[in-house]
């Protein structure tokens, strides 16, 4: 990919995270829910969310992966954002991530969001498979994930260690058979 895709939903426009959009991403990075199952700290300044876009935008830039900002129609404000990462190409297979400012959340936002991406990462990546990986006791994440389609298929004991403890993944997949099939 060299030119980084937009794509649109009916409530959504997903676009390229700009550094112009640290203040919202920091807002909501800032706060202990949105990060409660995040593989890193709260924020405490600017910088940490200025570094984060720099690094998604690296990612797209070395074909690694792609994280969009989730925007309103109505407005350009980034209220969360969502892509994939730990792309094994030769396995044609990927990690999702989201994330959504709380006062957006239980309205249905990530499960549009997600769709999309989806669509967009088996008919423009040729995936074959897109991966999940949740702590067991982020339910609202398991039941999005479900809601799309994805299916869990175990948990992985001790899977990573951050915020100095190993902790537990459920693995959820989408295979682009069953999503065909949808």
């Amino acid at each position: 990919m060299s030119q980084f895709p937009i794509l649109e939903t009916e409530r959504f426009v997903l676009r390229q995270i700009k550094q112009d959009d640290s203040k919202e991403i920091f807002q909501y990075f800032s706060m202990d829910e949105v990060t409660k199952f995040y593989d890193l700290e709260s924020f405490t300044n600017i910088e940490q969310a200025e570094d984060l876009i720099r690094r998604w935008n690296q990612r797209f830039e070395n074909n690694q992966g792609i994280r969009w900002g989730i925007t309103l129609r109505s407005e350009s404000r980034v209220i969360g954002t969502c892509g994939f990462h730990g792309w094994a190409k030769n396995h044609c297979k990927i990690e999702i991530g989201y994330e959504l400012s709380p006062e957006y959340w239980r309205q249905g936002f990530m499960t549009e969001v997600i769709l999309k991406i989806n669509e967009f990462g088996f008919n423009n990546l040729g995936l074959n498979r897109i991966e999940a990986f949740v702590e067991p006791e982020n339910m609202e994440s398991r039941r999005v994930l479900e809601k799309v389609g994805f299916r869990e298929e175990g948990i992985l004991k001790e899977h990573f260690y951050w915020r100095s403890r190993f902790v537990d993944t459920v693995i959820y997949a989408l295979l682009k058979k069953d999503y065909d099939v949808r």
